[in-house]
């Protein structure tokens, strides 16, 4: 029994020791790196954002522009929009996410190009799976690549489609179409790319966009979508000239009720557009979430309070067209502006857009069909500039640098990019519409227009 004891206490005494060399070799070996893992919340919080955003497009912005036109020219404008979304989300996967979002990993590999435009390295999706991952603005948080480039694709796709708004009524359907084409890859790519390409939390000193690289804050599109967009409808409308009878005959929307749905639903998939760009399904994504309504509830009522004191009625064309003019301001700063800046912010927009679309079109004569310019380029200016004031921190925002922050200072990084955007978009839109003309011409014959569209290029009517 003495023999037996002393063998047990002596295997006792091994096993321990052996279990402390082993746990002192585990502690000197290098810690094996840990795989990242994606949020399953913040992954399912971007793919519910994407549906929205889609939602915005088809049938949102659809139905919104087919109400404002007249009834022989409703088919052409919604047929213009889901022709176009559909053409740019297979543009996208072909080289759009490409151009966008990849660049030199390293300030080595940078070129002079870097800053402006991405390589192709990611065409036809090449090295996105499932299993790649794509980080947010939380250096360690994940979201698996394919929901960010399927999230973009939609930002993507509705941009181009804004413009249409601009030229409706009497440009060719594939001069339409061309031309979207060519605007997508020569402005919206390069303007995505320099605002919102950058190298993720982990990789602070990689190179990244210009814009973004200077510091210019742009939360959700305001330079990307709505400048850029809302510049091109101005060169377009210019550059196609005025509907036949413009000025001259009645062109009131045939349809407010469909403008109301559509407005309604841009306004819920703006949701998606304005928190879903944080990324994250957190306290960030819900203080966008609220400014969204809050910045669109003080435009609507800013534009129909304005509206009875200049024209005596305010008018739910107008407290509809005042929402949109909100949603576009405040899409900048939706992450950035606190809840009373926010409201500050759309009730300025609201009244600015008033002005343009009231005031400044009649007054230089231009015929933007359904006020591309007049709310989506001058609401997205107002809110780009806008968004170095309600992002201060002194303010109440969530602008970066806390007591550094310098609304001087960033007022002037936002005023170059939003002349950047307007150069950029500018004269892209122009080359792109003399390509088009000489390719395949402009627009119908007068004929053709008086007869309207949906007839003329599609074969059929909405109502009989």
């Amino acid at each position: 029994m003495r023999m037996t004891s002393r063998l047990a206490l002596l295997g006792t005494l091994a096993t321990g020791v052996l279990g402390a060399v082993a746990a002192v070799a585990q502690e000197a070996a290098p810690a094996a790196a840990a795989v990242p893992v994606p949020d399953k919340g913040d992954t399912t919080w971007m793919l519910v954002s994407t549906v929205l955003v889609i939602l915005m497009t088809i049938p949102g912005l659809a139905l919104f522009y087919g109400g404002l036109v007249r009834a022989k020219n409703v088919l052409s404008v919604l047929m213009q929009v889901l022709a176009g979304f559909a053409m740019i989300a297979l543009l996208w996967v072909v080289y759009g996410y490409s151009l966008a979002f990849t660049g030199a990993g390293t300030a080595e590999e940078a070129t002079f190009l870097t800053p402006f435009i991405g390589g192709l390295s990611k065409a036809f999706l090449a090295g996105v799976g499932p299993d790649s991952l794509a980080e947010t603005f939380t250096q360690g948080v994940f979201i698996p690549e394919l929901t960010f480039v399927i999230f973009q694709l939609t930002f993507a796709a509705i941009t181009p489609a804004l413009i249409v708004g601009a030229v409706a009524e009497r440009m060719r359907f594939g001069s339409v179409m061309l031309f979207l084409a060519l605007w997508f890859t020569f402005a919206y790519l390069p303007m995505a790319h320099m605002v919102w390409w950058w190298g993720g939390p982990s990789a602070a000193d990689a190179p990244s966009g210009y814009l973004f690289g200077i510091g210019a804050l742009d939360f959700a599109g305001g330079t990307v979508v709505h400048i850029n967009s809302g510049i091109a409808g101005l060169v377009a409308a210019l550059v196609v000239g005025p509907r036949v009878g413009f000025l001259k005959e009645n062109m009131a929307p045939h349809n407010l009720t469909f403008t109301l749905i559509g407005a309604c639903l841009l306004w819920v998939g703006w949701f998606g557009f304005n928190a879903g760009s944080n990324l994250e399904a957190n306290g960030l994504a819900a203080q966008a979430m609220l400014n969204t309504i809050t910045a669109t509830s003080a435009a609507a009522l800013a534009w129909s309070v304005a509206e009875r004191i200049v024209r005596g009625h305010a008018s739910l064309l107008g407290a509809a067209s005042g929402a949109v003019a909100g949603l576009v301001a405040i899409t900048p700063a939706a992450g950035l502006a606190g809840t009373v800046g926010a409201i500050f912010l759309g009730a300025v927009a609201g009244l600015v857009c008033l002005w343009a679309v009231i005031s400044l079109k009649p007054m230089l004569k231009y015929d933007d069909s359904l006020d591309v310019f007049g709310i989506h380029g001058v609401g997205g200016i107002v809110g780009a500039l806008g968004t170095a004031i309600v992002a201060s921190p002194a303010l109440g925002g969530f602008g970066p640098g806390a007591e550094e922050y310098s609304i001087a200072g960033q007022f002037g990084t936002q005023a170059w990019a939003v002349i950047v955007a307007v150069i950029w978009s500018g004269v892209v839109a122009y080359v792109a519409l003399q390509v088009v003309k000489a390719v395949m011409g402009l627009r119908l014959p007068e004929a053709g227009e008086r007869e309207g569209l949906d007839i003329v290029s599609h074969g059929e009517r909405a109502y009989n």
